[in-house]
């Protein structure tokens, strides 16, 4: 009788646990729909912070909030164990962001690959970006070392700009790689239109935070504002891989 009566209330306990998760996470629903009725929230759960949680948003930012839901916090959550700190908003993010990104078919992108890649990187890219056509230059260098390189477009002026009309003529031509070369170049890229990923693209890099060009997200989803020397990002490639 008594382990029965112990199985019983670990049993009850279990259940007013999860009553009690419940109720945290539609009072934080609730306060977050208060603010903005479109916030993009994909998961909420229990932080690694007792008595705090952790909210997910669609393309990985995060926000924590109480389980009352009146006290909502942005910014970064670090874990100090054994002499060092590590950044668990960041690592959420990243493993969200590379869940993204690996969502994407490689066939909507813009391929340069070696023959054997060892690693590949995520590029949002801008034809009329002078840093981007700088990292493009490097581009065999990383083949070389065998990183991977797919683009996605980020016309940093907006659909309708230049830089995107340039961006679709890219991804409508018949040789894909070629009119990328001809973009970085500086060079007329054929004007072509078709059904092409460029809005959809240039929507999911600002869903998941790109700001400017270029944006590249490594393999774990950790993402590099700005160009970086082919030597240096091969080395951060192969380590995030």
């Amino acid at each position: 009788m008594r382990v029965m009566r112990l199985i019983a209330a670990v049993s009850f306990g279990l259940a007013s646990s999860f009553v009690l998760a419940a109720d945290a996470e539609q009072a934080i629903r609730d306060s977050l729909n208060a603010i903005q009725p479109d916030m993009p929230i994909e998961a909420i759960a229990e932080s690694p912070m007792p008595g705090v949680y952790q909210v997910q948003l669609k393309g990985g930012r995060q926000l924590y909030a109480s389980a009352d839901g009146q006290f909502l916090i942005q910014g970064y959550m670090y874990q100090f164990k054994d002499g060092q700190a590590t950044n668990l908003t960041e690592q959420a993010q990243s493993r969200s962001v590379a869940k993204v990104i690996e969502a994407v078919p490689t066939s909507e992108m813009v391929v340069f690959a070696p023959e054997n890649p060892k690693a590949h990187i995520t590029v949002f890219t801008d034809t009329d970006c002078g840093y981007c056509q700088k990292l493009h230059s490097e581009v065999p260098e990383l083949n070389r070392r065998g990183i991977e390189v797919r683009y996605m477009a980020f016309p940093r002026q907006g659909m309708g700009s230049h830089g995107a009309n340039t961006l679709t003529s890219v991804w409508c031509a018949k040789d894909r790689q070629a009119a990328m070369n001809k973009a970085k170049a500086r060079e007329d890229v054929p004007a072509a239109s078709c059904d092409n990923p460029v809005a959809k693209q240039y929507e999911l890099g600002q869903l998941i935070g790109v700001q400017g060009t270029p944006a590249i997200v490594l393999s774990d989803g950790q993402m590099i504002p700005g160009y970086q020397p082919a030597p240096q990002l091969a080395e951060l490639v192969l380590q995030a891989k």
